[in-house]
Parts: C-alpha cells; structure tokens; sequence
C-alpha cells in the first residue's frame, strides 16, 4: 500500500515542481552614471569583414585592462596605458590584413539601456574609452569596464553576461518526462 501512495505523489510532485512560475529575479538599477567607465568599440563599417575584425581588437585589448579598486583607478589606467592599448589595436588590425587605423579618445558617451546579468544601466551619458576604427561606421559593441562587467575567459575568449546560458540537470530530466 506505501509504494502506492508514494508512486501516486511522486507524478504530483513533479508536476507541481514543473508548473511553478519562475521568480521574477530582483534587478538592481545603477542610480546614476558617475563613476561608471564604459569601452565602446566601433567597427569600420558593417561588412562581415570589419565585424569580424572589430571583434578581433576586442579580444585583444580586454585582457589589457586590470580590475581596477575604483573608478578613479580605471580611468588613471586607461590615461597611463592609452599606448599600449592603441597599438595592440592596431597590430591585430594589421595581423588580419586590415589597413584601418584606430583612433583613442576618453569622454562621454551617449548608450541605450543594457542589463549585465541582475544589473541595468539605463540609458544616458558615461563615461568612456571609446575605441574607433578607421572611419568609425560600423555596428559596435561595448561593456562596462568599472565596475567590471568585461568577463574574458581563456585568451582570445569573451564572454558577455547576455551569452551566458545556465543548465540544470534536473529540469533536463524533468522536461524530458513531458
């Protein structure tokens, strides 16, 4: 009779754990854009070529930047190293057959809203490096560099918050019973 009722409530069970409402997970809104530093990288232009290559320059100058202690920190860095990275920008362009230039400045910018994980920017002005391409006319890409919100992996590998997919096991098998 126990492995009846048992047997009977194990299907409850599960269906209850599969029909439940996921919870909403709370967001934390950055109230303000001081002491933010954003990198902005602006390809040359949106030829799959150019896209490519300005992800190249991306891979190449994140692991330049350090975890800074403040925002100050970040941007005395970016300020004492502005060389080094222009010039790893370039070698990567000019490794992949690229004859564009790249153009450094430090300054504010004006970006759409983004979430990075459980935390929104809203949309507004920062403060940031951005890193141009030869002309500059192509689709960007762009992370937060203080605090830091600019993961990179093994070399050469990028990870954005947005690409990060979690995986459980027991929902796996959970949705393959349905």
């Amino acid at each position: 009779m126990k492995k009846r009722i048992l047997f009977g409530l194990i299907p409850l069970l599960l269906c209850a754990v599969w029909a439940q409402k996921p919870i909403a997970s709370a967001k934390t809104v950055v109230a303000s854009a001081d002491n933010i530093l954003r990198l902005h990288v602006i390809a040359a232009s949106d030829s799959e070529k150019d896209q490519r290559d300005k992800l190249a320059v991306r891979d190449a100058i994140l692991p330049l930047f350090s975890a800074a202690e403040s925002y100050e920190d970040a941007r005395a860095f970016l300020l004492s190293h502005g060389h080094e990275i222009q010039t790893t920008a370039e070698a990567t362009l000019k490794a992949r057959g690229s004859d564009n230039g790249v153009q450094l400045s430090l300054g504010t910018e004006t970006f759409p809203d983004r979430e990075y994980g459980d935390t929104v920017f809203p949309a507004g002005e920062y403060d940031a490096l951005c890193v141009k391409i030869g002309p500059a006319a192509g689709h960007n890409w762009w992370c937060v560099l203080f605090p830091p919100l600019c993961i990179v992996g093994a070399p050469g590998e990028t990870v954005d918050l947005d690409d990060v997919e979690l995986e459980s096991s027991f929902l796996d098998w959970l949705s393959s019973l349905f």
